[in-house]
């Protein structure tokens, strides 16, 4: 039997609304740029793990918006091919969210151990597909560039 792994994920701008914070991680020796947030655990609903996630990554709390996204096709895990991925992307803010001291580090490859995380608040100018290593982030970033149009 396969397994199903959700993902949460917050899409947290700046104060003004000119950037978007992003993650770049390391994993398996596996460098990926993705948006912040992280796996669904046993007993928890996608609310109370996005904010788990954000506590434990950021150590900031965040308030939900409003749902933004969740995965409509099918999507293998890039860690394990038994695995079915659907993500569930959330508007999110913060009050505390101008206290994140972001990386400069943006789309150059550079070294770094296992489990390293680096944040990098990103432009809304500079959002495009080709910067996140994920099908639907991928997606995710496409639709976000239609939403900062209206």
């Amino acid at each position: 039997m396969s397994a199903m792994n959700v993902r949460v994920y917050g899409l947290l701008f700046n104060k003004d609304k000119s950037a978007l914070l992003i993650s770049h991680e390391w994993h398996n020796g596996v460098q990926m740029c993705k948006f912040v947030g992280g796996g669904l655990e046993f007993g928890e609903g996608t609310l109370d793990a996005l904010k788990r996630e954000f506590r434990e990554e950021l150590n900031l709390e965040i308030e939900v918006l409003s749902h933004f996204y969740t995965t409509d096709f099918f999507v293998v895990s890039a860690f394990n091919a038994n695995s079915q991925v659907l993500s569930i992307y959330y508007l999110i803010e913060s009050h505390e969210s101008a206290s994140i001291a972001a990386s400069a580090y943006i789309g150059r490859p550079i070294e770094h151990a296992n489990g390293t995380q680096l944040l990098n608040w990103l432009s809304i100018h500079d959002i495009h597909d080709e910067i996140f290593t994920f099908p639907i982030d991928k997606k995710v970033a496409n639709l976000l560039i239609q939403y900062l149009k209206q």
